[in-house]
Parts: structure tokens; sequence; C-alpha cells
């Protein structure tokens, strides 16, 4: 079985792959309100407890932070403190699961997906969404959402945010078992 984390230090993206590459699980894990790594691995390390209490977790893939980098939208301190949380993120796994984790990086990821992006310039729409629609599309998920408790749009339903981090997850599982078929 695969797990595919997007991690964040505000929300970590979930799936859990089985053999065939079906979803078992895919969700997310809320990390606003720790504000210290040591804390937020706290709250990781339990999940992935449950994880590996309940799955046969073979292979593990988490996204490369070093894209962030790379676009150059990020301060230094911003890729420092994603850096080590992708460290204590890849730790973890390796504690609990028992096997070295995969960094896999995102455009390498979309690629074996066949998803095409643009960039924000050219299109208006940030990456995150346009990959979010390609999921959604190719998924036909049901994603979690919330009634507006106020403002304009008061009343109406919305998918919420998280649902992007659960997107990515999936997008990185996927990646990493169509990668670790052709090994």
């Amino acid at each position: 079985m695969i797990l595919g984390l997007d991690a964040s230090t505000s929300t970590v993206g979930i799936c859990i792959l089985g053999e065939n590459a079906e979803i078992l699980q895919n969700y997310f894990l809320k990390l606003k309100k720790q504000k210290e790594l040591c804390t937020k691995g706290d709250v990781l390390k339990d999940e992935l407890e449950k994880i590996q209490s309940k799955y046969d977790i073979t292979h593990v893939f988490i996204e490369d932070y070093a894209l962030r980098m790379a676009r150059g939208t990020s301060s230094a301190q911003t890729i420092t403190r994603l850096a080590a949380w992708n460290g204590i993120c890849q730790y973890l796994s390796y504690q609990i699961f028992k096997v070295e984790p995969e960094v896999l990086n995102v455009a390498r990821a979309r690629k074996l997906l066949k998803i095409k992006t643009q960039s924000k310039k050219k299109t208006g729409i940030p990456v995150k969404d346009q990959v979010f629609a390609w999921v959604t599309d190719h998924l036909s998920a049901d994603w979690p959402t919330k009634v507006l408790q106020s403002g304009p749009r008061k009343g109406q339903e919305i998918i919420i945010e998280e649902a992007k981090d659960m997107a990515d997850a999936w997008v990185v599982a996927k990646a990493g078992y169509i990668s670790s078929q052709t090994l």
C-alpha cells in the first residue's frame, strides 16, 4: 500500500492507495493550532501511527518542498521551515513504517499523471487550482464542504481549502504508484 503526503506546516494532505492504486483513504490533518514544528510533529506522529495500525504501508511518497524555492515566491525563513518540516515528515514516516520515504518532485508527479498546467500569469488561475480542477475531473471526487456563515456569500456551500491538499496528496500517491511500477 502507498502513503502519499502533501506536507505543509498548516495542513497535511494524506492519501492511502491500495495495491491497484484505488483510494482507501484521502483526507487532511490540520496543524494550524500547533505553533512549533515539534508539536506539529507529535500530531503527525499520532496520525501516522493510526495509519500504521490499520494499513500495511510499503511505500511512502512525500511532496518535495524544493520547487517552492525555485519559484522564488517564498522567503528564506519559509523555505528553511518547510525543509525542516519535510525532514520531520520523512523521519517520522521512516520510524513508523520502516520504509525509506521517497521525496517526489511535484513537477515530475504532475508529468507522470499527464497533468498540464500553465503559469498563473498566462491563465489567471493559480497552478494549485488548475491541479485541483484536473484531479476533481479525473476522480469525480466528493470533496468536503462548509457553509459560509457571513459575508456576501453567507449561506453558500463551498469546497473547503484543505480539499486542495487532499488532491495534492492523491497526485503524490498516484505518481508514486506509477513510478514504483516502472522500477
